[in-house]
């Protein structure tokens, strides 16, 4: 599933595409939905936003349509009047006069009005974007000094949309690995230098990721590595999805574990 840095860069090319643009047509798939076209169809599209890892198209009249690709969604961006080759089914189209944006096989979307979104029940229980320009390290450091989150593990509470949102797999194990950090830690066992590293950790690495287009392991070693033609697959992330590599940091081998279901990766060494 695509993470917070995915779905803004999404955002920003739909939004380049499309806002600031009359919808001189809109369309949707699902009937409970289709009672809004009026009131899209001829209306302003204000701006394409990311809320972690779902989207809002934003229109002039207060009204947004709220989507969630979960793991087979997916949208494009044509020149209005082109379809992409694609097997997948429409659900949600925007037409202006020289685009067109298309979500295709999403089943999670929904029409809000603006002072609706903060009850929607998706959006209503995330915390922070750690994407959004607000949100610094003091607000990610306080959510961890939260007693709400305290007890659960670390390599638990960050796929956790309702403690910071955005984050998923990669990200959980690429900032765990950049705080040094152990997955089975809680926020009450970290001291308060650890709690402001992994803050820190949270939000550079995201960061990182979102300006890199998914690539969190350090610049310096990322331009050594790619002078050296290593492949990106081998210099995009320090640890994730490299298993029995060597640790950038100490030479240790990378191990693999399942944490709260998903895989992770770490070093041993470095992480304990």
């Amino acid at each position: 599933m695509p993470e917070g840095p995915e779905v803004r860069l999404e955002a920003d090319k739909i939004g380049q595409a499309i806002a600031g643009e009359l919808a001189e047509d809109v369309w949707f798939a699902f009937p409970a939905l289709r009672r809004f076209v009026r009131r899209l169809r001829g209306r302003m599209v204000r701006a394409v936003e990311s809320r972690g890892k779902a989207m809002l198209v934003r229109f002039d009249n207060g009204l947004n349509v709220y989507s969630h690709n979960q793991l087979y969604g997916r949208w494009f961006v044509k020149p209005r009047g082109q379809l992409p080759r694609t097997n997948r089914d429409l659900r949600f189209a925007v037409h202006t006069s020289r685009n067109s944006a298309l979500l295709y096989s999403a089943s999670e979307i929904d029409v809000l009005r603006d002072d609706a979104l903060g009850q929607h029940s998706f959006l209503e229980k995330l915390g922070p974007d750690v994407l959004a320009r607000e949100v610094g390290y003091e607000d990610i450091e306080s959510r961890l000094a939260d007693p709400r989150f305290g007890r659960r593990s670390l390599g638990a509470l960050l796929l956790d949309q309702g403690f910071v949102c955005g984050l998923g797999n990669y990200l959980r194990s690429e900032i765990l690995f950049a705080a040094r950090l152990a997955p089975e830690l809680r926020p009450k066992d970290l001291a308060e230098d650890q709690r402001r590293d992994l803050a820190a950790a949270i939000r550079d690495i995201t960061w990182r990721a979102y300006r890199t287009r998914g690539v969190t392991n350090d610049p310096d070693d990322v331009r050594r590595l790619r002078a050296e033609g290593v492949a990106r697959r081998d210099y995009r992330h320090f640890v994730f999805s490299r298993a029995g590599g060597a640790c950038p940091a100490c030479g240790e081998g990378i191990v693999k574990s399942t944490v709260a279901g998903r895989r992770l990766y770490r070093c041993p060494a470095c992480q304990g």
